[in-house]
């Protein structure tokens, strides 16, 4: 509620919520300054690392939709499509991330990155989004939902974490500020998905697991519509 009473304005891409502002700030000041918490550099603060665990399951949906073109929404540095030596699951050896998944073009997008901060025209064959809802306000999170999809012809991959990360903002807070269970994750996706029947996704959803020897490890879970 406002302090009139009123409820607050639904937030858009034309008005997002006070916290999404502030948090964009927030990660363009890590992009240029690292993560002082834990004392990553710049350099290796959001710089892609977390999309090649993606890869197989990424090739996977452009081999089935015949996906040529796609927006990597929430892409960091983009350092994940460098030219490097990658080998494919089937142990073939490729240039690039790009020259594997045998798409003509990969469009960057990531707010807090002032390269890639301009919002892309158009749409694409795919959409994919590795480690970055779970970066966003649970308040902005049905228009950022709703925004993936209208870029999507074709299909979009996400991932979200439930659970905290290691790395923090520069006020203290965790990096992670919608950390919410499964349900919720499919519910928004279900939701958002069905104004654009057409548009295939997927969402990996990831919690933490106890296994009998004490040992926590990571649990994906596909969710799909």
């Amino acid at each position: 509620m406002t302090m009139d009473g009123a409820a607050p304005p639904p937030w858009s891409r034309a008005n997002p919520s006070p916290r999404y502002r502030a948090l964009v700030e927030l990660y363009r000041d890590m992009h240029v300054n690292g993560e002082r918490q834990l004392g990553i550099p710049a350099d290796a603060t959001f710089d892609g690392r977390s999309l090649p665990r993606q890869g197989p399951r990424i090739k996977a949906l452009i081999d089935r939709f015949g996906a040529r073109t796609l927006l990597d929404y929430g892409a960091g540095k983009g350092r994940q499509y460098a030219p490097m030596p990658v080998t494919a699951p089937d142990g073939k050896q490729y240039g690039g991330i790009v020259e594997w998944w045998g798409v003509e073009r990969v469009t960057c997008y990531d707010p807090g990155y002032r390269p890639f901060d301009a919002l892309p025209g158009g749409t694409f064959d795919g959409v994919i989004s590795t480690d970055m809802l779970e970066h966003c306000p649970e308040e902005d999170m049905p228009w950022i939902v709703g925004e993936m999809f209208g870029f999507a012809r074709k299909f979009l991959f996400a991932n979200a974490a439930c659970y905290p990360a290691k790395k923090h903002l520069p006020t203290g807070e965790n990096a992670h500020c919608t950390i919410k269970p499964p349900e919720w994750w499919k519910e928004l996706f279900a939701a958002a998905g069905a104004k654009q029947p057409d548009t295939r996704w997927c969402v990996l959803v990831e919690t933490i697991s106890t296994g009998p020897d004490g040992k926590a490890k990571i649990v994906e879970t596909a969710i799909q519509g």
